[in-house]
């Protein structure tokens, strides 16, 4: 019998000054807004009454102040490969900015120079996926915009290209898991789910 896969919860840090001006925020570290701390809170009223076997956090500030402000649990891991692109020449450009001097610009078809590739961030993802996958039970991950569509993409066994199909919002909940009576098949059962409907998507995920 196949080993089934465990729930994972993949969330994406609150609201920054730089994500509601769409400036890429790779390395830069900064804090959530007022507004992006209440949106953490209420992720963690959602989500409290679940038994996390492990709760990961990527190592940038806004991820892990997020996870701290949602408090899913006592121990956090606190995993590097969960951080968000290296935007490398165009941190903390837009991508308007960028595509006036390069049109055809496609982060997940040409990465960034000086910063990381699709084959990069895909072989980070890979990583995590297969660890994900070695454990059991509820897994609350919270991660980046970028980086956490690549997640969902390979996931399923989609390519970084596909990607751009998955949007994610500020403080918005996915969740990745295997189907029903077949564990064994990948499958995202939840994609960018915010408030104030997250309390319905969260009562009806399987």
């Amino acid at each position: 019998m196949a080993r089934m896969y465990p729930r994972v919860w993949l969330i994406r840090h609150g609201e920054t000054e730089w994500s509601i001006s769409g400036h890429h925020t790779g390395r830069t570290e900064i804090p959530l807004t007022a507004h992006g701390e209440s949106q953490a809170r209420e992720l963690g009223l959602r989500l409290r009454g679940l038994p996390f076997s492990k709760v990961l956090s990527s190592p940038r500030q806004r991820a892990r102040q997020t996870c701290a402000l949602a408090a899913l649990g006592p121990d956090v891991d606190i995993d590097p490969d969960l951080a968000e692109w290296d935007y490398g020449d165009y941190e903390g450009q837009r991508t308007v900015d960028i595509r006036s001097g390069r049109p055809d610009w496609n982060l997940f078809q040409d990465g960034c120079p000086g910063g990381e590739s699709p084959v990069d961030v895909s072989a980070r993802a890979d990583r995590v996926v297969a660890r994900l996958r070695g454990w059991q039970g509820d897994v609350a991950v919270f991660s980046h915009g970028h980086f956490g569509r690549v997640l969902g993409a390979r996931w399923i066994g989609l390519s970084v290209t596909h990607a751009q199909c998955f949007l994610l919002s500020t403080a918005s909940l996915s969740v990745l898991a295997g189907e029903g009576d077949r564990a064994d098949r990948p499958v995202v059962s939840l994609w960018n789910a915010v408030a104030p409907d997250l309390f319905d998507a969260v009562l009806h995920v399987p």
